[in-house]
């Protein structure tokens, strides 16, 4: 299995001469603390779990706790780079294993969150197998202490022979970058990961945005629970020097998913201006969803759009995430948000709904983006 977590701290032997302090899941961590039991943890900022979890392998890992962060002060453990690695020391906000972060608010059912901004600073090293990742969690029940089902991991840096769980569905644009998407399963929970392609050394965004695209692909549905949001590291083979730097993660409530927007006025595309519309269903009995990605594939930026086109009968949106849509019978009309209204020359974003289904479902045929005939692809 990818990573057996693991709910309590075992007891394990130190290495001769190891000099350490140990804080079991209790305490505010203040000047720097190290940390070398197995499943150790202490919070920091009185708001966040850094945790050693090192659930691979019996060898010993160290690491040493800041007051906004953590690095890798030893790493003893070898993993097999066509399997799993050795451990995740990480910092999260949530619930992980019943270990719960001071004062949060999860789980809490994804539909009403309105906004879940997040940032991350890492510190890479050379020489070493691993990836850095983001993880969110999410059940179907308010979970607190297990598995959840599934699990998004988003990879800012990966190093070495290693791959995510299971194979490449696509590609998404999210937070301003494109991502490679592998989707499969460890045995245990569904993993869904977005990839970058090179080195993401820093990043601020909405961790809804890959909530929501996961979401689109038919992963979760809107009454599941967001649990834990984690940051850290994945090494098989060194990691002495990897670092978190810093990490702030806030889940808001009481909006709804996706909150309220005011989108900036559409125009039509400029001279030399076209569009392309890709469009991937995901329907069962009753139900769909939909991921609907728009393509500027004009000489000139497009500021603010509009996509209009008809749904087939037997369809009616019920949510919608990273772009305003309304209904009215058959017409659908979609509506940039705040943060995807500018598409420069070959740029892409994308937005999605769910809906109900009577009858067999078909996909719609046409697309206008401000009032323009778009390519299908």
């Amino acid at each position: 299995m990818k990573r057996p977590l693991r709910a309590i701290a075992a007891a394990g032997l130190l290495a001769a001469g190891s000099i350490v302090a140990i804080v079991l899941g209790a305490g505010n961590a203040s000047a720097d603390t190290q940390i070398c039991d197995q499943y150790g943890s202490t919070t920091i900022g009185g708001r966040y779990v850094v945790q050693n979890n090192r659930w691979g392998t019996s060898a010993q890992q160290c690491i040493n706790v800041t007051s906004t962060g953590f690095s890798i002060t030893r790493q003893d453990g070898t993993g097999n780079t066509s399997g799993a690695p050795v451990s995740y020391p990480s910092i999260f906000l949530g619930c992980h294993y019943t270990n719960c972060s001071p004062g949060t608010n999860l789980p809490v059912q994804v539909k009403n969150i309105s906004s879940a901004p997040g940032s991350i600073s890492y510190n890479y090293i050379s020489g070493a197998t691993y990836d850095a990742a983001y993880d969110i969690w999410l059940d179907p029940s308010p979970k607190r202490d297990g598995v959840n089902q599934m699990e998004i991991m988003i990879w800012l840096n990966r190093q070495g022979p290693i791959q995510p769980i299971g194979s490449v569905v696509g590609n998404a644009t999210l937070a301003g970058r494109s991502w490679q998407v592998w989707r499969g399963s460890n045995g245990s929970n569904n993993v869904i990961s977005y990839v970058a392609s090179s080195a993401i050394p820093s990043m601020s965004f909405d961790v809804m945005e890959f909530v929501n695209d996961t979401r689109s692909r038919g992963g979760i549905t809107n009454d599941w629970y967001l649990t834990s949001i984690q940051a850290g590291f994945e090494p098989w083979q060194g990691g002495v020097g990897l670092a978190v730097n810093s990490f702030s993660q806030s889940v808001n409530t009481g909006g709804g998913n996706p909150p309220p927007t005011t989108a900036p006025p559409t125009t039509p595309p400029p001279s030399g201006g076209g569009c392309s519309v890709k469009y991937t269903p995901n329907a069962w009995n009753d139900g769909f969803t939909a991921d609907v990605q728009i393509t500027n594939t004009g000489s000139s930026t497009i500021n603010g759009w509009t996509l209009a086109y008809n749904l087939p009968s037997g369809q009616q949106i019920t949510s919608s995430w990273n772009a305003t849509v309304t209904q009215s019978g058959s017409a659908v009309t979609a509506k940039n948000v705040s943060y995807n209204g500018t598409l420069t020359p070959g740029g892409s974003t994308s937005f999605g709904y769910q809906g109900t289904l009577k009858g067999t479902y078909s996909s719609p045929t046409a697309f206008t983006l401000n009032g323009t005939t778009c390519a299908r692809s």
